[in-house]
């Protein structure tokens, strides 16, 4: 017979408690996610954050904050364009990534973000014209919201599904 001590079983328990914890959290998650109604593009305020400089790239986290009265779930990617100031898209809009999505469950008030990415002109010298807006598509929606934000976009543009904040 083998001698287990009862610290080592205990531990093992704990821990056997906590996995089956965790994954009874990520199940009530999950399924919360799935009951929550999708975010109308009428009840999410966009705004753009300072950039972070990132190995020769700006990162500009795009934040949506939930305006209603009621919890809604976003998940996937948002539409962003750079705009002049009479809303006509200078080049293609940012591209998806390719980072996995997941849902996220804004409560009133709460918040997600995505990230946009774009190079440093230092580094990649052909560049677009300055926008006087970013047009920006939650996902899931055909709604573009304006957000007036002066971005220079170079080499790179690109766009992370919305995430956690």
């Amino acid at each position: 017979m083998i001698g287990i001590g009862k610290r080592t079983l205990a531990l093992g328990s704990a821990a056997a408690l906590l996995a089956a914890g965790g994954a009874v959290a990520a199940a009530e998650s999950v399924q919360a996610a799935s009951t929550t109604p999708t975010c109308r593009a009428g009840d999410l305020y966009p705004a753009v954050g300072s950039p972070q400089e990132a190995a020769g790239s700006f990162l500009y986290p795009v934040v949506f904050t939930n305006t209603a009265t009621r919890s809604c779930a976003l998940r996937g990617y948002p539409g962003v364009s750079v705009l002049t100031a009479g809303h006509a898209m200078i080049g293609a809009p940012a591209a998806r990534n390719g980072v996995p999505v997941s849902t996220v469950v804004l409560t009133p008030a709460g918040t997600a973000t995505a990230t946009i990415r774009t190079n440093d002109p230092g580094v990649v010298p052909s560049c677009r014209t300055t926008s006087t807006y970013l047009g920006v598509y939650p996902p899931a929606s055909t709604q573009q919201k304006l957000v007036p934000f002066h971005l220079r976009v170079c080499g790179v543009f690109e766009v992370s599904p919305v995430q956690s904040t």
